[in-house]
C-alpha cells in the first residue's frame, strides 16, 4: 500500500467531512419528504440515467436485489414508477419514473438547488468563482 502524504490525508478527511455535512442539510431542506435515502437515490439514478432493470439498479447503488426489491415496493406503492417490458428483451422488466416520480423528483431537486442559491448568494463574488472553479475537481473526483 502507498504511503499517502500526511497533508493529503488532511484534505481526504476534511473533504469527506465537508460533503457529509452538506448531503445531510440538502436532506434537510426537504425535511416533510416522506422517503427513505436510498428511495431518494434510486428515483434520482432513474431520473439521471433512465430506464433500468431491478438488477441494474441494484448494481448502482451497490445492494443485494432482494433490497432493490423492497425499496422499488415501496416506490410502487406512492406511484412513483412504471414498469415496461425491454423491448430488446420481452423476459426483463424496465422500471422507470412515473409521472408524479418525474415531478417529485424535479420538484426535490429544484427545493435544493434554491436553497443553495439562497445561500451563495450571501458569498462573495470572489467565494462564489472558488466554489465555481471546484466543480470541475469535484466531477473527477466522483468520477473516480
Amino acid at each position: 500500500m502507498t504511503r499517502v502524504p500526511t497533508e493529503v490525508a488532511r484534505l481526504a478527511g476534511g473533504l469527506r467531512g465537508v460533503i457529509g455535512q452538506l448531503h445531510r442539510r440538502l436532506r434537510q431542506v426537504d425535511n416533510a419528504e416522506v422517503l427513505t435515502p436510498s428511495q431518494s437515490a434510486v428515483l434520482a439514478r432513474l431520473r439521471r440515467e433512465g430506464p433500468q432493470t431491478q438488477a441494474q439498479l441494484a448494481a448502482g447503488e451497490h445492494v443485494r436485489q432482494q433490497s432493490m426489491g423492497a425499496t422499488l415496493g415501496a416506490l410502487d406503492e406512492l406511484g412513483y414508477l412504471e414498469r415496461t417490458r425491454d423491448p430488446a428483451d420481452g423476459r426483463r422488466v424496465l422500471i422507470s419514473l412515473s409521472d408524479l416520480g418525474e415531478k417529485t423528483v424535479r420538484g426535490v431537486h429544484q427545493h435544493r438547488e434554491e436553497w443553495l442559491a439562497k445561500v451563495l448568494v450571501t458569498f462573495s463574488a470572489e467565494e462564489r468563482e472558488t466554489v465555481a472553479g471546484a466543480l470541475p475537481l469535484l466531477e473527477r473526483l466522483a468520477q473516480r
